[in-house]
């Protein structure tokens, strides 16, 4: 750990005042907790009260991945990295739904998936590809009236949101352990993949629910050149 009698390190001076850093978010985190934990000990080491850093797209606490952050100049830097395409990775449960459209909340309704064929798989992965409409999960971020979404949806109020206009570039099943369906999908800025497992759900006349999410590429970046947030602070503090 660096000593505050000794000079900071020409090294953490310029990685604060600019960098963009690839971090492998855990399970259970939010993306500002991982935020905060990186300007907390950026701060301790450099003795100041202040320093930008922003994350360049959110990732749900559920979810694990690549989050990209900004620090210092670089957070002018977010825009132009948010509208990159990305690619995430997952498992999407046959049979059940959620309120949430994923784990947060507690499953809801189970259906039939007996009636499934391979033809039927196939057939709604396609009707997922290239541009279309979705609708966010009224358990999203998104604002009605100032309020966010998923606090009218937890205090119980009826939540309707409009249809976005998103872009899937590519879509991969394995369907090989169902009622599991591993996935991989490439899409437009502001999807939600939560939404993509309750409409896959739909299309088959049962239900889907993701449980399972991780973010692997944001634009040419990619959760190869990720570090744990542990890694991350332990380059920040070394001398």
């Amino acid at each position: 750990m660096s000593s505050p009698t000794k000079p900071v390190s020409e090294k953490i001076q310029d990685f604060a005042a600019g960098s963009t850093i690839l971090v492998d978010k855990p399970l259970n985190w939010t993306s500002f907790d991982v935020v905060n934990k990186i300007r907390w000990n950026l701060k301790q080491v450099l003795g100041v009260k202040k320093i930008k850093v922003g994350h360049a797209g959110t990732l749900d606490p559920l979810a694990t991945g690549l989050l990209v952050l900004c620090i210092g100049k670089h957070t002018k830097q977010i825009n132009d990295i948010m509208v990159g395409t990305k690619t995430y990775s997952g498992t999407i449960l046959l049979g059940k739904t959620t309120p949430s459209f994923d784990l947060e909340t507690e499953f809801n309704q189970e259906f039939p998936i007996d009636h499934i064929t391979e033809e039927d798989l196939e057939k709604a992965r396609q009707s997922f590809l290239g541009e279309q409409q979705q609708v966010p999960p009224i358990f999203s971020a998104k604002q009605i009236d100032g309020k966010r979404a998923y606090d009218l949806a937890r205090a119980g109020k009826e939540v309707k949101l409009k249809s976005n206009t998103v872009t899937i570039e590519d879509f991969k099943i394995d369907t090989s352990d169902l009622p599991n369906i591993k996935f991989e999908v490439t899409c437009s800025k502001g999807t939600y993949i939560r939404s993509i497992a309750n409409d896959f759900g739909e299309r088959l006349k049962s239900g889907g629910t993701l449980i399972e999410l991780r973010r692997t590429r944001s634009g040419d970046l990619h959760i190869d050149e990720a570090k744990t947030v542990d890694q991350w602070i332990d380059f920040i503090r070394e001398e």
